[in-house]
């Protein structure tokens, strides 16, 4: 039943984003994993120093770790590249949110908006 959300919540995630120019290569799947596994390091981070806004998500610490990680090894086999190419991948998009919710007028709104869908998405995975 999760997963017959996951397309929408796809959708969701990347529609009212540009997705990653340096990026072309991967499939919107891709794209929404690598997005998520970037918003819950961030979240992860901000629960650890106990920033408010953040505790309002489950705890990251575990879950998103994993999420993270299968989405490292998942890309590292779909795209046959080494482990450093991923964490780059993964660090410009950990960026790229973190200044998208810096430049935003509402940062917890901007994050609220990005972890819906990434929610429903570790749900999905079964971690």
């Amino acid at each position: 039943m999760k997963r017959a959300f996951l397309p929408a919540a796809l959708a969701l995630l990347l529609a009212p984003c540009a997705l990653p120019a340096a990026e072309p290569g991967l499939t919107l799947e891709q794209k929404a994993a690598l997005r998520c596994s970037a918003a819950f390091a961030i979240v992860a981070g901000d629960q650890q120093r106990g920033l408010p806004a953040a505790q309002a998500y489950p705890p990251l610490q575990e879950r998103g770790k994993e999420y993270f990680v299968r989405t490292a090894a998942r890309l590292m086999d779909d795209l046959s590249v080494p482990r450093e190419s991923v964490e780059a991948m993964l660090k410009q998009e950990v960026e790229r949110l973190l200044a998208e919710r810096a430049a935003s007028p509402d940062p917890e709104a901007t994050t609220g908006r990005l972890m819906g869908p990434c929610l429903l998405s570790l749900d999905a995975s079964g971690i």
